[in-house]
């Protein structure tokens, strides 16, 4: 069973999470209207990278802290990274006033290229339609990036889509995926001064 106590500042749109299970030990902070400083440790190098990637090009500043079960595997610390950062991203948005909900973007990296759409809907669903070349990357499994994005999703409540449109190097792929995310949500997490004050939803709650 996992302990969680978020506590958050909508004024400020930032929120502060800490998870705790049999198998990890998670601090996580989010601040919407940042600029992309992050400071990560997980003990996984190239997740690392990625989370910083995720924080510099979205400008969501990001503290990520993680002491997990390495010594079986990755998936624990990954996956359940992903919750507490999506929880995190939740709370910091509040009741989603005044956000534009929606981003989307077309990154490449080198023969890579990575199509990525976001809705800040309240109803959490992924659709993961990326081919990972190689099953290993380092000393992390590739298909451990899929249950990253699945979390995260949940937990933050919103619809993802990532796409590999095509590339054939895995590294390019899954850092791809975490800049056009971090694009999407640069967008979708603006406020539009058109609708300041509104829910975006025609239904007046997200």
């Amino acid at each position: 069973m996992a302990k969680e106590n978020p506590t958050s500042n909508p004024s400020l749109r930032q929120a502060d999470v800490k998870r705790e299970t049999k198998e990890t030990k998670i601090t996580a902070h989010v601040t919407l209207d940042g600029m992309g400083k992050v400071d990560v440790a997980t003990g996984l190098g190239f997740f690392d990278h990625m989370i910083e990637q995720l924080g510099r090009h979205s400008l969501i500043d990001i503290r990520l802290a993680c002491q997990g079960d390495l010594h079986i595997d990755a998936h624990h610390t990954v996956e359940d990274c992903g919750w507490a950062l999506g929880e995190a991203f939740s709370k910091a948005l509040g009741d989603r006033r005044g956000i534009t909900r929606y981003g989307t973007a077309l990154l490449p990296m080198d023969e890579a290229l990575t199509r990525v759409a976001i809705d800040i809907s309240g109803r959490p669903f992924l659709v993961w339609n990326v081919s990972l070349p190689s099953l290993r990357l380092g000393e992390m499994d590739s298909e451990v990036f899929e249950e990253f994005f699945r979390a995260f999703s949940q937990s933050a409540g919103i619809t993802l889509h990532i796409e590999t449109v095509y590339g054939s190097n895995t590294h390019h792929i899954i850092e791809s995926s975490f800049k056009a995310l971090a694009q999407a949500l640069k967008t979708a997490v603006a406020i539009d001064p058109r609708q300041a004050d509104c829910i975006p939803s025609t239904k007046g709650v997200l």
